[in-house]
């Protein structure tokens, strides 16, 4: 079921019952890549899957990485009822939340932080540059070989070509002049020195073979967090809950307390 939040803004999907769980997409993607492991959520929490500011249904918003996140702020404030929530994002969604969470420090009672990082190296930053500039000169066309080896490597590719396709789909639907803002936008963030005041327990979750947000990322994100854990997961790239959803499930489960969650109605 879809609603709207935060003044009608942000369009999102809402399945489930129980303590609110909010799970914010990626750049290169959308809230689709949550789908396999959202019904198994929705046994035990209340499952909000916005599409971020400019994308899908949801409203654009000026003013850069910091405008979406006081914008998922209302959102989230609105679908969890005035409740800190749980809030679990992947790539750009976990940059979105980890801004989101040190601007509003009260709005997340956990956080999941799935593939991403509080900076990029130059060279993530010049990949990021690269991707813009093309776009806007050629459109998303031109970069979408370029996005997809981003979010999976070349042997799953070739594996799973139907899926493929359908990210190919959806992220040929992404809003250019969204997509490149968001672009510049972690081109030039660097969240490093905020990390300290982000006191929520973190759970910072990275896949072994991500390209888009290595590693390395990941261990400097939850080396500043203070409530922070890692866990890296085999196999996987950088969306591990469309390409691995069991093993995705397994490795948050834990952090999450399903077993001891409130089940649904």
């Amino acid at each position: 079921m879809d609603r709207l939040f935060a003044n009608r803004t942000v369009n999102a999907a809402v399945a489930g019952d129980g303590p609110p769980l909010v799970l914010f997409h990626s750049l290169l993607s959308d809230r689709a890549s949550f789908d396999a492991i959202v019904p198994e959520l929705a046994r035990s929490f209340r499952t909000v899957v916005p599409e971020l500011p400019g994308f899908g249904r949801s409203a654009t918003v000026e003013g850069g990485l910091a405008a979406v996140a006081d914008r998922m702020a209302d959102a989230v404030h609105d679908a969890a009822d005035g409740m800190p929530a749980i809030v679990l994002g992947n790539g750009y969604g976990g940059f979105v939340a980890l801004q989101m969470a040190i601007r509003h420090p009260a709005i997340a009672s956990r956080l999941i932080l799935a593939d991403t990082g509080a900076a990029f190296s130059e060279p993530g930053r010049e990949a990021f540059r690269n991707m813009a500039r093309v776009s806007r000169d050629k459109g998303l066309a031109a970069i979408t070989e370029v996005a997809m080896r981003r979010l999976f490597a070349p042997d799953f590719q070739a594996q799973h070509p139907a899926l493929m396709q359908d990210r190919r789909e959806a992220f040929l639907r992404t809003d250019p002049d969204v997509f490149c803002a968001a672009c510049d936008a972690l081109a030039s963030l660097d969240l490093r020195a905020e990390l300290g005041g982000v006191s929520v327990p973190a759970l910072v979750v990275v896949g072994e073979y991500d390209e888009a947000t290595p590693p390395a990322m990941s261990y400097e994100l939850t080396a500043g967090l203070p409530q922070a854990k890692l866990r890296v997961i085999a196999g996987c790239a950088h969306v591990p809950q469309l390409q691995s959803p069991k093993l995705f499930l397994d490795t948050i489960g834990s952090f999450l307390s399903i077993r001891d969650a409130a089940p649904a109605a």
